[in-house]
C-alpha cells in the first residue's frame, strides 16, 4: 500500500512589533505591518485552496495573532494546537515534534519563529532553486510548502521532502 502524499506548510509568524521595550520576547504583538502582512497571507491561502488539517502554533503572541489573521482562510473546522515548546524549538525539535503526528493527518501547518523554520526546510527539503532561495532568506510570514513524497510522518527525514512553493508577502499584490 502507497503513503499518500503530505503536505507540510511552514509559516514564519508575521513582524513584531518592537515598541514597548518592556515587553517579554513571548509576548510581542504583530506590527502594523506584520498585521497587513498576515492578511495578505490569509488572501493568498484562502486563494490557494491550502486547507491544514491540523495547525501547530507557538504560544507567542506573534504567532497567535498570526493564526487569527490567516485561520479564516481554512473556511472549515481544523485542528488547532497552541504549543509552548514550539517557541524557540531549533529544526530538531519541529521534525520531533512532526514525527509525533498522527499518520491519518495529512497536511500540516506549523506557525513558528526563525532560526527553527528555516532550518527545518532547508534540512528536508532537496537541493533546488526554492532550496536556494529560501537558504538566502525567509522573511516574516512567509510560507513554504513541502511535500512529502510517500513516508508517514514518523519517518520525515531529508531526502524524502520536496520544497514546492515559497510565497513571500511582499510579492503579494
Amino acid at each position: 500500500m502507497t503513503t499518500p502524499v503530505r503536505y507540510l506548510y511552514l509559516l514564519r509568524h508575521a513582524k513584531s512589533s518592537w515598541d514597548d521595550a518592556g515587553l517579554e520576547d513571548h509576548d510581542r504583538p504583530l506590527s502594523p505591518r506584520g498585521r497587513k502582512a498576515a492578511g495578505k497571507m490569509a488572501d493568498h491561502l484562502r486563494a490557494s485552496g491550502t486547507r491544514p488539517a491540523l495547525v501547530l502554533c507557538s504560544s507567542a503572541l506573534r504567532a497567535r495573532q498570526t493564526l487569527e489573521r490567516v485561520a479564516p482562510a481554512f473556511g472549515e473546522v481544523i485542528s488547532i494546537k497552541v504549543e509552548r515548546p514550539l517557541y524557540g524549538a531549533d529544526e530538531g525539535d519541529l521534525l520531533a515534534r512532526l514525527r509525533r503526528v498522527p499518520a491519518s493527518v495529512q497536511s500540516v501547518m506549523v506557525i513558528g519563529h526563525n532560526p527553527g523554520l528555516q532550518f527545518l526546510a532547508l534540512t528536508l527539503a532537496a537541493r533546488g532553486p526554492l532550496r536556494d532561495r529560501l537558504e538566502a532568506k525567509f522573511p516574516t510570514a512567509a510560507l513554504a510548502t513541502l511535500r512529502i513524497l510517500e513516508s508517514p510522518w514518523k519517518e520525515l527525514d531529508r531526502g524524502r521532502v520536496e520544497l514546492v512553493e515559497l510565497v513571500v508577502p511582499k510579492e503579494l499584490g
